[in-house]
C-alpha cells in the first residue's frame, strides 16, 4: 500500500509541476510583492528604524520569507479550486490510485514552487546588502524552520481550496497571514510597540520564527525561541492537517 501510494502521488506531483511549469508567471508574481516590501522598507523607511548595529536588510529579511510563504501558499489554495472545479478529483477516483495522492501532490507542488521563490527572494536580499556568516549547520536550521512553516501553512491552503464556492474565496485567506508579519518583530522591535500590540506580538508564532532565523543568520544563541518556533510549526501543521484531511474526506464521499 505505501509502494502504491508513494508511486501514485510521484506521478501525480509531475503533474503538478508540469502546470506550474507552464505558468511559471505565479512563482515569480509570489516572489514579486515581497521584493517590492523588501525595497522599500529598506530603501525608503529602513534609515528611519533603529536595530543596533545590524543592517536593516538583515534584520528584515526573516520577516520576508515568512510573507514569501504566506503569499505562495494562495497559489496552492488556487490550483485545488481549479480541480475542484473542474472535476478532476472525481476523474482520479474512479481510477485504482491511492485517494490521498491527489492531495499530497498539491501539497509537495507547493513545497516546490515555495523553495523557488525564497531562493529568489535571498537572492535579492544578497545583492541588497544581506550577508551571514552562518555555518552548514545553522543554514540547514533555517531551512528546516522555513520547511515546517511552508508544510503548516500548506495544509490550511487546503482547506479553503477544497471548500471555496468562488476562486476570490479560495485564495483571500491568504491575506491575514501575510499580514500577521507586521504585527511581529519581523520589521521593528516589539519594544517600541504600545502594550495590548507589544503582547500580541510577542506571543504569536511568527515572532519566535522570525527571532530564530535572525540570529542563526547572526550566528547568535538562539535560546528557547527555536523551540517556541518549533512548537508552533508543529501544531500548526498536526491541527491544519487533521481538519484538510477530514474536509477532503467529506468533499469526495
Amino acid at each position: 500500500m505505501t509502494t502504491h501510494f508513494l508511486s501514485d502521488t510521484t506521478t501525480l506531483l509531475g503533474r503538478s509541476l508540469r502546470h506550474v511549469s507552464r505558468s511559471p508567471d505565479t512563482i515569480v508574481t509570489t516572489a514579486v510583492m515581497p521584493i517590492a516590501m523588501m525595497l522599500m522598507f529598506v530603501y525608503v523607511f529602513g534609515g528611519a528604524i533603529d536595530t543596533g548595529s545590524e543592517s536593516y536588510v538583515n534584520y528584515m529579511l526573516p520577516g520576508i520569507l515568512l510573507i514569501t510563504i504566506a503569499s505562495g501558499i494562495a497559489y496552492t489554495a488556487f490550483r485545488l479550486f481549479q480541480d475542484m472545479q473542474g472535476g478532476i478529483f472525481e476523474r482520479f477516483q474512479s481510477m485504482p490510485i491511492a485517494r490521498s495522492g491527489v492531495l499530497w501532490a498539491h501539497v509537495l507542488t507547493s513545497l516546490v514552487a515555495n523553495l523557488v521563490s525564497l531562493a529568489t527572494v535571498t537572492g535579492v536580499a544578497l545583492l541588497m546588502g544581506f550577508r551571514t556568516g552562518a555555518g552548514l549547520t545553522a543554514w540547514l536550521s533555517v531551512i528546516g524552520i522555513l520547511f515546517l512553516f511552508t508544510l503548516a501553512l500548506t495544509w490550511i491552503a487546503v482547506i479553503p481550496g477544497l471548500t471555496a464556492k468562488t476562486v476570490d474565496g479560495a485564495s483571500a485567506f491568504s491575506y491575514p497571514l501575510i499580514f500577521l508579519p507586521f504585527l511581529s518583530s519581523a520589521f521593528v522591535p516589539t519594544d517600541t510597540m504600545p502594550g495590548p500590540v507589544r503582547w500580541f506580538a510577542e506571543h504569536q508564532p511568527v515572532t519566535s520564527i522570525v527571532n530564530t532565523i535572525r540570529d542563526l543568520f547572526a550566528e547568535q544563541p538562539v535560546g528557547d525561541d527555536i523551540w517556541i518556533a518549533t512548537a508552533w510549526c508543529v501544531g500548526i501543521l498536526v491541527v491544519a492537517y487533521g481538519f484538510a484531511m477530514n474536509t477532503y474526506r467529506r468533499q469526495i464521499s
